[in-house]
């Protein structure tokens, strides 16, 4: 009898030290758990439907689903630069959005500019340049002046009209703004070599390089991202995003010979005029047949 009571306690003895065990575990567990709350990473909501420029998605088309999962992780992810472009884009859509509309281009065609640059004027490698990244040659041909003084490429409204110049006409060619926006990308010349090499008739049947066939499922993610921030962990309130500045238009029909000396009758300086107007690359403005608007800001 007293064997097996010493062996039953000792028994009892080895499961509370291991319930103890176990408890001091779950509690390091829970620990670490709350520790990382912050860090912890989840997989995206995925859309069931989506529409592009008035034209469905077929997400459940070969590849799409994970294409556009890619790209949303990415963005979602990389959350520093999303959020900073979330930041710009009231500023620059309340200047491209009534210009899209003007042009009868779909609105969505804003997340185009968000692709290329992040909504700010950058210079790529090969030479395009401003928000809505235009090679020197085709700025050029859609109207855009480019001199040794001005390259209107850095100027939002002016650049704005000419891509929609451009995205009316790649939709007039293919008949459709997924093609039209792949075109932006590639080329038209690109878009209709792949499509007869091919012999298929739209953008998500297409076996693309690797730059084309990401940008417009990266549009699309921006257009998931922007429409439904909170869903993707962006808690914007109205005041993060960034204002625009208060300004005024200046008509300026004489030679500006020193943009400094010319800011400083304005009474603002020579940075505050460059930023409102990045378009004026020198340190002068000769006017010879046309005059130029400048904004300055109000006093």
């Amino acid at each position: 009898m007293l064997k097996n009571a010493t062996i039953l306690l000792l028994f009892l003895l080895v499961c509370a030290g291991f319930l103890l065990l176990s408890a001091k575990n779950t509690e390091k567990e829970d620990q670490a758990i709350n520790m990382h709350k912050g860090m912890m990473v989840y997989p995206v909501p995925l859309p069931t439907k989506m529409v592009f420029a008035g034209e469905e998605v077929p997400l459940n088309k070969y590849g799409i689903r994970e294409r556009l999962d890619r790209e949303l992780l990415v963005n979602t992810y990389w959350q520093s630069n999303t959020l900073v472009m979330l930041k710009r884009s009231k500023r620059a859509f309340s200047v491209i959005t009534p210009i899209l509309a003007k042009y009868g281009v779909p609105d969505d065609m804003k997340y185009l500019a968000v692709a290329e640059s992040g909504l700010v004027n950058v210079t790529s490698p090969a030479g395009a340049k401003g928000i809505w990244q235009f090679m020197p040659a085709t700025g050029k041909s859609y109207g855009l002046r480019i001199n040794h003084q001005i390259d209107e490429r850095l100027h939002l409204a002016k650049s704005t009209e000419a891509a929609c110049q451009y995205l009316k006409k790649a939709h007039d060619r293919f008949g459709s703004w997924s093609l039209a926006a792949a075109a932006y990308n590639r080329g038209m010349a690109g878009v209709d070599r792949d499509l007869t090499k091919q012999m298929v008739g739209n953008y998500y049947d297409l076996h693309l390089n690797t730059e084309t066939s990401r940008y417009l499922l990266r549009v699309l993610a921006f257009k998931q991202i922007f429409e439904n921030p909170i869903d993707f962990g962006f808690h914007m309130e109205n005041k993060d995003y960034y204002a625009n500045e208060l300004t005024t238009q200046i008509v300026v029909d004489s030679s500006v010979n020193n943009i400094a000396e010319f800011a400083l009758s304005l009474g603002t300086n020579y940075h505050v005029i460059k930023s409102l107007n990045p378009w004026i690359t020198s340190n002068e403005l000769i006017i010879d047949s046309s005059s130029y608007i400048i904004k300055a800001p109000l006093r």
